[in-house]
């Protein structure tokens, strides 16, 4: 029984059973009750996981990133307005055409916030990185009334949608169309977000067909006439269209990114919403309003653009490294206009080809879909 006691130094106390005969080797002394318990409780160095990085280093890749897309942004913006001007440096010709150039640059700025924050607020609010807010049928509608009106016009439909009125009665059918969809999907005792997505991919769908049934009763000029119509490009978008289109881009954005908290935990499913407070549902309404808004507006100034959107979303997630949507939407943004930009510099300075970019930005994004899904999102 001796060997089996355990010897205790003055002044200590040992834990020991019942009987008094199995002493627990485990210390209550004071200096011995860290040592002996330090194996079992948690490290001595915490990691911080709540905040909007996971340690230094993915901080200033961060900013490191965001850095490089501002030179990148800039560079492109600056070769797009100075290089091949024909006229002197300094000169009024040379401002002239500068100014012009600038028309351009500002309707790719205004397509690259939509885009970016459109999309990728709508992936947060349906907790899927594969879908994007063209699958509500924004395009297929943009679709319907392009090619109707050529249908029913001729080639001088396309003149009738021209100006500021045809514009904005665009983007109310669109912001119309979606609003009512969420509200009759979204509310009510059987509210489903998926069977609203499914819903949008049928009217898109029917739309679809309703337009290519119009345009095989088009003659061949008047189809080459549409089909221009059809591809999203910079050259669609009318100056007059920009005192409208920036403001109401700006205010949807800005108030999306002021929802960015909220969307932090919209991220992180409908269970923590409750839990915490936070109405899923509205919510999910409210951003679906404002990405309607922001994609009307794209599609009606440049048409348009499938995998534009997927595309700028995809990159941001991989180079932000963060999930806090104050941070993702400035590199999103960033990334729209440098995608945009620096497609429209390398097809007019490199290859030395007027063409549409879109085609070639819809074959990079399309691509970038199609190897996500066959990795099963692991990118």
């Amino acid at each position: 029984m001796d060997d089996l006691r355990t010897r205790t130094a003055p002044g200590s106390r040992r834990l020991g059973g019942p009987t008094g005969d199995d002493h627990l080797d485990i210390s209550t002394a004071p200096t011995d009750t860290a040592e002996d318990i330090a194996p079992l409780g948690v490290p001595h160095r915490f990691r911080s996981g709540s905040g909007a990085f996971r340690d230094r280093a993915a901080q200033v890749r961060y900013w490191i990133v965001l850095g490089a897309l501002l030179v990148l942004a800039a560079g492109f913006a600056l070769g797009l307005l100075a290089i091949d001007n024909p006229m002197p440096v300094g000169s009024r010709g040379f401002w002239l055409i500068a100014e012009m150039r600038a028309t351009s640059l500002v309707v790719m700025g205004v397509a690259a916030f939509c885009q970016a924050v459109a999309t990728i607020a709508f992936q947060t609010v349906t907790s899927n990185r594969i879908i994007t807010p063209s699958i509500m049928g924004f395009e297929s509608l943009y679709t319907v009334i392009q090619t109707g009106a050529v249908y029913f016009l001729g080639v001088a439909g396309v003149v009738a949608l021209q100006g500021t009125g045809q514009f904005l009665l665009q983007v109310a059918l669109m912001v119309a169309l979606s609003v009512a969809l969420y509200g009759w999907l979204l509310r009510g005792k059987y509210a489903n977000l998926q069977v609203m997505l499914l819903i949008g991919i049928i009217l898109g769908g029917g739309l679809g067909s309703v337009s290519s049934f119009m345009q095989r009763l088009l003659t061949p000029s008047e189809f080459d006439v549409l089909t221009a119509r059809l591809f999203g490009s910079v050259t669609n978008a009318s100056v007059e269209y920009l005192p409208y289109a920036i403001p109401l881009c700006l205010v949807a954005g800005v108030l999306v990114w002021l929802n960015a908290r909220t969307l932090n935990v919209i991220s992180l499913g409908r269970d923590v919403c409750l839990n915490v407070g936070v109405d899923h549902g509205r919510q999910t309404i409210y951003t679906l309003v404002l990405v309607s808004v922001l994609m009307a507006v794209s599609t009606a100034l440049i048409g348009p653009m499938t995998f534009f959107g997927f595309l700028v979303a995809t990159l941001t997630y991989q180079l932000a490294g963060t999930h806090d949507h104050r941070r993702l939407l400035p590199v999103g943004v960033l990334i729209g206009f440098v995608v945009l930009a620096g497609a429209y510099f390398v097809m007019n300075h490199v290859f030395y080809a007027q063409g549409v970019v879109s085609i070639i930005i819809e074959l990079v994004g399309g691509t970038v879909f199609l190897v996500v899904i066959m990795r099963k999102g692991r990118l």
